[in-house]
C-alpha cells in the first residue's frame, strides 16, 4: 500500500548545528546508516533498492522535480539481506546508478529526517514528513515540512528538485 510523503532535500554545511536542534527538541535516533541505494532503469517514477544495516527496501516512488517541499507517492517492500532480489532486477532491468552514503536517522512523531554524507555530492539534510494511514493529510504535512524548513533555517538556494540518481547523473 503506497504511503504520501511531502518532503524537502537541500545541501547542508550546518549538520552539526541541524543535529542540536534534533537533540533540543527529542528527536528519537534511530542511528547512523551506511546505505547503498541502486537505482535502476525504469519506465516511469523511481525505483531502486536500498541495502543497509538500518533500512533495507525496494522502494518505488512518483515525485514532481520541484524546489522546496513536494509531494511523493511512496511503495515500499521490505528485502532481507542476502537475497537474490538486486540479482534479479539488475539482469532485467539494469542500474542507472549507485548512490553510497552515511545517513543518521532521526524521528519526530511522524516526521523523519536525514542528515547525509553522499560520497561524490556531499552533505545532505533531508525532511520527511510521512503519512503511511491516510489520516493526517498533505496540508498538515506541508505545515510539518515547512516547520522544520524554517527551523532549521534552510536557504532556499540550498533546496534540491531532484534525486541523488539525478544528482550524480549531471
Amino acid at each position: 500500500m503506497p504511503h504520501i510523503n511531502i518532503e524537502i532535500k537541500a545541501r547542508t554545511a550546518e549538520r552539526e548545528r541541524i543535529r542540536d536542534i534534533l537533540k533540543s527538541k527529542n528527536a528519537d535516533f534511530i542511528g547512523t546508516d551506511h546505505q547503498v541505494d541502486t537505482y535502476f532503469k525504469v519506465g516511469s517514477g523511481r525505483l531502486k533498492l536500498r541495502e543497509g544495516n538500518i533500512e533495507n527496501h525496494l522502494i518505488y516512488y512518483e515525485r514532481e522535480d520541484i524546489r522546496g517541499p513536494k509531494k511523493s507517492s511512496v511503495t515500499l517492500y521490505k528485502n532481507n539481506a542476502g537475497s537474490n532480489l538486486k540479482e534479479i532486477l539488475i539482469k532485467s532491468l539494469g542500474v542507472l546508478a549507485v548512490i553510497d552514503k552515511r545517513r543518521e536517522i532521526y524521528f519526530i512523531e511522524n516526521v523523519k529526517f536525514h542528515l547525509d554524507n553522499v560520497s561524490r555530492l556531499g552533505t545532505f539534510v533531508e525532511i520527511e514528513a510521512i503519512d503511511k494511514t491516510g489520516t493526517i493529510g498533505n496540508e498538515k504535512l506541508l505545515e510539518q515540512c515547512n516547520f522544520y524548513l524554517n527551523l532549521f533555517r534552510i536557504p532556499e538556494e540550498d533546496l534540491m528538485a531532484v534525486s541523488y540518481c539525478d544528482l550524480l547523473m549531471h
